[in-house]
């Protein structure tokens, strides 16, 4: 015997928590990554540069940038959802709201923590709203589509279009440094780590491309970049 189905359920609460929490949460690690002045992750760096040539705030630049992209997703075998759209606006928002709130620091010794702060920061919001399951982000939706549409490993789709970005960037004047580096080590494990902490009771974590290896297909990552 098969049940009628019940009235239509609304998006679930926890869910939506978790992806708006998570993308503030991230908007803000990459506003304080700036502030610490280290250097920046790859697609930061690209935002940097560009908004250093045109006048623009990186946050607007960020927005502008990830709509733009989302124009490349038109060949490929990928669909945006809630968590693609509200990442193209509500990152580039938060990041100028950060830097408007949070000044300039000259100290070394307040530079470093700050930057192991926003990278934690970061790991954490990665976790948060990859978890929320609403869609990819702009960045990340490329390059999983790339890679459904190729064939080719998440992992060599991903390192090709970072180094990409990241040496346009550094061309563009984008700030190239320490903080490049701790990120790219840091950000895996960190996300893997939280994923498993913020997922749903009873729901199997996923692979993302933030942790993605060999041949895995992620579904789920949202990540901006």
């Amino acid at each position: 015997m098969i049940s009628e189905p019940g009235p239509r359920r609304g998006l679930p609460v926890r869910r939506l928590v978790q992806l708006y929490t998570g993308l503030t949460l991230y908007g803000v690690s990459m506003g304080l990554m700036l502030r610490a002045e280290l250097g920046l992750e790859p697609w930061s760096v690209l935002n940097q540069g560009i908004s250093r040539h045109t006048g623009l705030s990186i946050g607007t630049v960020t927005i502008v940038s990830g709509a733009l992209i989302l124009l490349l997703w038109i060949p490929l075998p990928q669909r945006p959802g809630l968590g693609t759209v509200s990442n193209v606006v509500i990152l580039g928002l938060v990041m100028d709201a950060t830097l408007a709130w949070v000044p300039e620091l000259h100290s070394l010794g307040a530079r470093i923590p700050l930057l192991a702060g926003a990278v934690l920061l970061n790991g954490a919001a990665t976790g948060l709203y990859i978890s929320a399951d609403f869609g990819p982000g702009p960045r990340d939706g490329l390059m999983t589509g790339l890679h459904r549409r190729t064939g080719r490993p998440v992992r060599l789709v991903r390192t090709c279009i970072e180094v990409t970005v990241l040496a346009a960037g550094f061309a563009l004047g984008g700030s190239v440094g320490v903080g490049t580096v701790v990120y790219a080590l840091a950000i895996g494990p960190l996300a893997q780590f939280f994923l498993r902490r913020f997922a749903a009771p009873g729901a199997p974590v996923k692979p993302s491309p933030v942790v993605a290896r060999g041949e895995a297909s992620p579904e789920r990552a949202i990540l901006p970049e």
